[in-house]
């Protein structure tokens, strides 16, 4: 990401004062990777990058919880209202680590909360499944209590800009890897997920996405990576981005 140098620095503490978007309406989009240096050429004006100690791409692994029925999986399957996601969230550059819960408000804006964690890191510990099944049961999902389980582990490398004028925030992620616990792996080498987190509707780097020919597309983390590895859970609405983008 060349381009991205152009962009002057923004650092954490003044990225969370100004877009912490815990609360937050997310537009995914699948772009190739020669498509980016036009995509970043063509932000707003006053757009700065995260940059801490220097770097300004960071290393992330999130490890996936769910049910032996695989509850959070199959919400995002069907498109229930009442969907969750349960993850512990780590960056690696930094060694922090947290549990984090995702539940889907009003309106469909998707609401995360989290608190730090302090575990093995294979589980979430009485601790974290106290924390989920209380969170859980405010967004009036059935808490799984300790049913849950490690299904599926993400890598990738991400890179974050401000947008002040519409008060945003968008995040670039690449070299995507999938992991069963198994070690079976999926990869997206090819393309990066550009995800765009308002307040609002729709912000000025959604339209222009737009006017350089980008759609929202379907596509889950979690649950399209768990379906490109398992091809016997239903997939459809996820089956364009697999034949696509994803390689074993």
């Amino acid at each position: 990401m060349s381009v991205a140098t152009a962009f002057p620095p923004i650092t954490l503490d003044e990225l969370v004062g100004e877009a912490a978007l815990l609360t937050r309406l997310d537009r995914k989009y699948l772009l190739p990777v020669t498509a980016l240096p036009a995509v970043l050429d063509r932000m707003p004006a006053g757009v700065r990058m995260l940059e801490i100690g220097g770097r300004r791409e960071f290393a992330y692994r999130s490890l996936y919880f769910d049910t032996p029925g695989l509850d959070s999986y199959l919400a995002a399957a069907h498109d229930r209202r009442r969907r969750f996601k349960v993850r512990i969230r780590t960056y690696l550059d930094s060694g922090l680590d947290f549990v984090e819960v995702k539940t889907r408000g009003a309106r469909g804006v998707t609401v995360k909360e989290r608190i730090p964690y302090a575990g093995d890191g294979h589980r979430l510990g009485d601790e974290g499944e106290a924390y989920t099944d209380a969170v859980l049961s405010a967004a009036g999902i059935p808490a799984p209590g300790s049913g849950l389980r490690p299904v599926l582990s993400t890598h990738y490398r991400r890179s974050t800009l401000h947008v002040p004028g519409t008060g945003s925030r968008v995040t670039v992620d690449s070299d995507l890897v999938w992991t069963l616990p198994d070690g079976a792996a999926v990869r997206m080498p090819h393309a990066v997920v550009l995800e765009t987190k308002s307040a609002r509707a729709a912000s000025d780097v959604d339209r222009m996405l737009r006017s350089l020919g980008h759609r929202p597309c379907r596509i889950s983390k979690y649950a399209t990576g768990l379906a490109a590895l398992r091809p016997e859970l239903p997939a459809n609405k996820w089956h364009a981005v697999l034949r696509r983008h994803f390689t074993s």
